[in-house]
């Protein structure tokens, strides 16, 4: 095995190898902190790097199996977490300088069940300062770029997450998505997204967990290892009150790429309250349609009778970073981003007379896209309406899209992304093909609530008619 051939091995398979004696959690883990070394001064995609941690662990996971131990699902797989998601002992700097030196003392339930599977923390990767927008920049840090084209952003604002997957630096990635923030920089990056059902994975660092839109979730390169991370964080807790009571499918099974879709109804919506898309991405979508009408899904396109959602969001959104930011503002204006301090600024602005608006057009907002699925399984969309942006655009400014100026980032750019963090219902991101920029372009599936396992198969059996994780980025290393 070629030294960095662990770096791009599937979470599954590096698991079966390390449990057969086949490699060690100490080479696997040597392998991946090599590549994440020669690859920060370029990439950029981690805020700390475990070293001693990893090793320590690996080392564990080694004498483990040495005693005969049973190895769980992801024994001595490494595994990246953003910076936003607690983990013990490693310090979560939600990527500000605010909170530079902040050392959790307990791990996010989501990395609990991680490392309780066997998996090991490579990592923190990078973050807007506290996710605020879809380019992975901050005063902390400085840039995090796109694997694929130095000048481009990986997107955000899970974007360190999205660039260490497509990059080998660890098969599996923990990120988080409140707008988009899993699927935007998955799509930008050339792998897989899944933000899952509100509830199915419980969101224990959820501030007003009632009105929640902010999730964790899965981003890898392969939709297996998606299902396998799905599997093991996913599950009742009583941190979240929408993870109680619910079934739990077998998702890796879902995942297995066997059978067709015969009878599976697909709904194509190329737009989405949006009017502006880039002509080769709205060719390279519908080009897919094909590979599910080819496995036995009747594919039925929809007129776009969607408003845009980026308002109702934005009240939203921008009301919860006023409540926690303010008091950070006051203490610490000159150490944040600017782009942050302008956006809790216009949520100290909003009435609660319409925050209370928001939230009642989050309700009708849930009813209509629940009501899509009365006459399909699936909803087909793009990710996004171009490939990833300038790595120095303006997170606030106008968007491009075929040549013109098309609006704002979040209305413009990723309009399908944020009305289903609104509305709760499963959305993953597959990779589609790559522009003629060379970027890679995102195709995105819907699914009704806690329908997680139908999105899964239908994803796993188009990854076997258009692979794509045999694809590796030219970092300069």
């Amino acid at each position: 095995m070629a030294a960095d051939e662990p770096c791009w091995l599937p979470a599954i398979e590096l698991a079966t190898l390390i449990a057969a004696g086949e490699t060690s959690p100490v080479e696997v883990v040597e392998a991946v902190l090599s590549r994440i070394d020669a690859s920060q001064p370029g990439l950029n995609a981690f805020i700390t790097v475990c070293h001693d941690g990893a090793l320590a662990a690996a080392r564990e996971a080694e004498a483990a199996l040495a005693r005969g131990d049973p190895p769980g699902p992801l024994h001595g797989v490494p595994f990246s977490v953003k910076d936003l998601v607690n983990t013990a002992g490693v310090r979560t700097t939600f990527g500000s300088l605010t909170m530079a030196d902040n050392v959790p003392t307990g791990d996010s339930l989501t990395v609990a069940r991680l490392k309780a599977a066997g998996a090991i923390l490579i990592g923190k990767t990078t973050t807007p300062e506290f996710g605020h927008k879809p380019l992975t920049e901050g005063p902390l840090f400085g840039r995090t770029a796109n694997p694929w084209s130095a000048g481009h952003t990986a997107g955000g604002s899970s974007g360190g997450a999205a660039a260490a997957a497509a990059a080998g630096l660890a098969p599996l990635a923990l990120g988080t998505d409140g707008g988009g923030s899993i699927r935007i920089p998955a799509a930008c990056c050339g792998v897989v997204g899944l933000k899952a059902s509100l509830g199915r994975i419980p969101h224990d660092q959820a501030a007003d967990i009632f009105g929640n839109l902010t999730y964790m979730g899965p981003i890898t390169r392969t939709v297996a290892d998606s299902a396998l991370m799905l599997q093991i964080m996913a599950g009742p807790d009583p941190c979240d009150p929408f993870s109680l009571g619910l079934e739990e499918p077998d998702f890796q099974a879902a995942a297995d790429g066997s059978g067709d879709l015969t009878g599976l109804r697909l709904a194509w919506r190329p737009y989405l309250g949006n009017t502006a898309i880039e002509p080769e991405i709205l060719a390279m979508t519908e080009a897919c349609l094909p590979v599910f009408e080819d496995l036995g899904a009747r594919v039925e396109a929809q007129a776009d009778d969607f408003t845009n959602t980026e308002p109702t969001w934005l009240v939203i959104t921008h009301s919860v970073w006023a409540s926690r930011f303010q008091h950070l503002v006051a203490q610490s204006a000159n150490r944040m981003d600017p782009s942050l301090l302008a956006q809790v600024g216009k949520g100290n602005a909003y009435s609660a007379v319409e925050l209370q608006d928001a939230a009642r057009l989050r309700s009708e907002l849930f009813r209509q896209v629940q009501g899509w699925f009365e006459d399909h399984d699936l909803i087909v969309m793009p990710t996004l309406t171009r490939t990833a942006v300038p790595i120095d655009s303006d997170p606030l400014g106008q968007v491009e899209i075929a040549g013109q100026a098309a609006g704002s980032l979040r209305a413009a750019w990723y309009p399908y992304t944020h009305p289903f963090n609104l509305t709760g219902h499963p959305a993953m991101t597959l990779p589609c093909g790559f522009a003629a920029n060379g970027l890679p372009v995102g195709l995105q599936l819907v699914a009704p609530w806690h329908g997680e396992a139908r999105l899964l198969r239908a994803a796993a059996l188009f990854e076997a008619a258009r692979p794509w994780a045999q694809r590796r980025p030219d970092l300069p290393l």
